[in-house]
């Protein structure tokens, strides 16, 4: 069960910064990553299993998490200065599986 979980967390870690280097590619800079409501609790369950305690998380690989529960299982990696200004600039995945 560890071992899944541990899985788990770095396959999200590792997909937030593909993401990022992907916006970056593009020009953007990436400051934000959009959690849903069941995304942000199965990322905080892996974290507080990995590391211990029952501790919010703030962040992921740099970027600040903000919560957004139309999202459900899914994130949004995003510049949040270039949001809305045209196509790109935020790039979505999936994270509960």
């Amino acid at each position: 069960m560890v071992l899944k979980m541990r899985g788990d967390l770095i396959r999200v870690l590792s997909t937030v910064e593909e993401k990022a280097n992907e916006l970056k590619l593009d020009g953007y800079e990436p400051d934000i990553v959009l959690l849903g409501k069941e995304a942000y609790e199965f990322i905080r369950a892996q974290i507080n299993e990995e590391f211990g305690g029952e501790e919010e998380v703030f962040e992921l690989s740099g970027l600040k998490i903000r919560t957004l529960d139309e999202l459900d299982g899914d994130a949004v990696v995003i510049d949040s200065k270039a949001l809305g200004l045209g196509l790109g600039g935020a790039k979505r995945f999936k994270v509960v599986l």
